[in-house]
This record gives structure tokens, sequence and C-alpha cells, in this order.
């Protein structure tokens, strides 16, 4: 009664029941005869025995683990597609484990080395984009299914489902454009994600194309606290005051939300009514937008479609043996949400 147990084979000596039924049981309750499947939970009452998972899927051909790995698991849209991937993962009979490499490119590869170590069965990756590896990446995608979400880097990775970023520009510059002055584009000089980039270039793209002048601030900040850097540069503009146009669009979610709080101590209203001094709008559907003050303005990401199909793409790529017959992409539109920022 009092025995630590420390494997399979001391649980299956000690219960009486033989190792493969012990086993079966583990994979599937349901596929091993009543009477067995009562002895095995009796014992399990008796011992307080647990499999070890990861040992148990090391011993398949193929196992139940997916890997997750984000770059910064602090950013609440990272945070909010993660939960949605592993709820799907966890309906489908996978075991999900979620590694954040917190923006360094050393930690990264680490995360990739010890996912190798528990044989994923498949890994869906948000890469860091500029920052990371590619050697290193080539490598780990060559001998694990992997499908990337969020940043694509070219030739990685079987799949790659993401946002359209155009799509993401597109409607914030067209809405703000009917609804007032054009907007200045806020980003970060030394931006983290590599989505940022492809914003900027759309924004000038669009502006050329509605033959409108356009204006990039860059202001200076390198990682991953987008707030606190909005929050910095956004107080030295207004100290400055040298904002080209009272309508401000911003890279992101939480560099607005810094802005926001910028314009707050400083003084500046921010919304769509003609006695405020400042229009700002966003892009990603942060899960806290909606509480900011004002509520922000922003073209959100599609969360459930993005998940569902990163999910279901890599459960094709495992069933198909670890490879399609080409490399797929899916780019999901933006949802436009007009709060009262803009």
């Amino acid at each position: 009664m009092h025995k630590k147990i420390r494997n399979m084979a001391e649980f299956a000596v000690a219960s009486g029941i033989s190792r493969p039924t012990i086993s079966k049981y583990f994979n599937d309750p349901s596929s091993v005869r009543a009477s067995s499947r009562s002895k095995i939970e009796a014992a399990l009452a008796c011992f307080d025995y647990r499999p070890n998972i990861y040992a148990v899927n090391q011993n398949r051909q193929m196992t139940k683990n997916i890997g997750i790995v984000v770059p910064y698991l602090a950013d609440p849209f990272f945070a909010e597609i993660v939960r949605f991937i592993e709820l799907r993962c966890i309906d489908a009979g996978f075991a999900p484990s979620l590694f954040s490499s917190h923006g360094e490119q050393a930690l990264e590869i680490d995360i990739l080395d010890s996912l190798r170590a528990i044989k994923p069965a498949g890994v869906l990756l948000a890469p860091l984009g500029r920052e990371s590896d590619k050697a290193a990446l080539e490598s780990f995608c060559r001998h694990v299914p992997t499908v990337l979400f969020d940043s694509n880097i070219e030739g990685i990775g079987e799949a790659f489902i993401g946002s359209d970023n155009y799509s993401f520009v597109a409607q914030t510059v067209e809405y703000l454009t009917r609804t007032g002055e054009a907007p200045c584009f806020l980003e970060m000089r030394h931006p983290a994600n590599p989505n940022a980039n492809k914003r900027r270039d759309a924004y000038l793209s669009i502006m050329a194309r509605l033959q409108l002048e356009s204006h990039v601030i860059s202001i200076e900040g390198r990682g991953w606290r987008f707030e606190e850097i909005g929050h910095q540069g956004g107080l030295k503009l207004l100290e400055q005051n040298t904002l080209p146009t009272n309508t401000v669009l911003c890279s992101n979610d939480r560099l607005a939300i810094g802005f926001l709080a910028a314009c707050y101590e400083k003084g500046i209203r921010v919304g769509r009514d003609s006695d405020c001094d400042l229009r700002v709008a966003s892009q990603d559907g942060h899960p806290f937008s909606r509480f900011t003050c004002p509520s922000l303005t922003t073209a959100a990401h599609d969360y459930t479609a993005i998940s569902e199909h990163a999910v279901a793409t890599l459960f094709q790529l495992i069933e198909s043996g670890g490879r399609l017959a080409q490399r797929a992409e899916k780019l999901f539109p933006a949802q436009m949400i007009m709060r009262e920022s803009a």
C-alpha cells in the first residue's frame, strides 16, 4: 500500500494486470474489457499511480504530443490564439505542450531541441522571424512535421497559417480617410515582429493608391515591451507637438495602448467627437482593446479561423506522414471593429 510505483512495469506487477492491457487502458480505456478496466481503476485508486505521458508516447511509433511554440507568451495575442489551439488539440485526443522563446534566438533553438526529445507528432510554431536562426529551423522542420503561424519564413515548415496584413491596414486607412483626416503611421524603429514591416509597406501602398501624402513616424524601442515603447515614444511626440495629422494609426494594438496612456497624461482628448484632439486606431484585435479609455478602434485577427485552420492543417500533415505535396499558405482577412477612439 505504501510502496512507490515508479513505472508501468511495477504497476503491472502490483496490480496483477498485464502490462500490454494497462498500456491499452491508458491509450483508450474503452479498448479493454469492463472487468479488466474495473481492476485497473481499483489499483489506480489504491496505488495512486499515474503514467509518465512522455515516456508512454516515446514507446509509440506515433506519439500524441503536440508542441506549440510562440515568441512571447505575455503578449495577449499569442495567449488568445494558443488558448484556441490547445483546446482543439485536446478535443482531438492530443497532449499539447506550450513553450515561449521570450524573444530570444538561443531560447528558441533550445526549445526546438527539447521538442525533439519528446518526439512530437507535430509542432505549431510562431517563430521570432528575423531574429530566428533559419538554419536551425530548417533542420528541425526536416525531422518534425511543422506548421508555422503568425510569422512566415519562406521555405520553413510544410505550411503557414496567418493574417493578411494588407487587409488590416486597408480597412483601417480607408475607414479613417473616409471619416476624417488621413492618418500618419506610428511604428517602432526596430520592430520585434516581422508583420510590422508588412503593415508599414501596406500603409505606404494604400496611401499612394488613394493619392494621399503618407507620414511614417518611427519611435525608438526594441523587444516586446510594446506598451512601454508606445508610451515613452508617445510622450516625446506630444511634447514636441510634431504630429503631422490629427489621426494616428498605430502598427499594433499594444503600441496604441501605450500611446493612449501618453495622451491621457498630456491631457489630449482622444475620440471621434468634434471636441476631441486626436483620433487613434490600430490593428490586431488585442483582447484588452475594448477596455481602453476610449475603447480602441482596430482591425482584428480572426482568432477562431486561424487556430482552427492551423490545427486542421497540422492534423492533415501528421496523417500524410509529415509531408504535403507542396507548401501550403493561408491568410485570413481582418475584421474591422469601430469604437470610440476613432
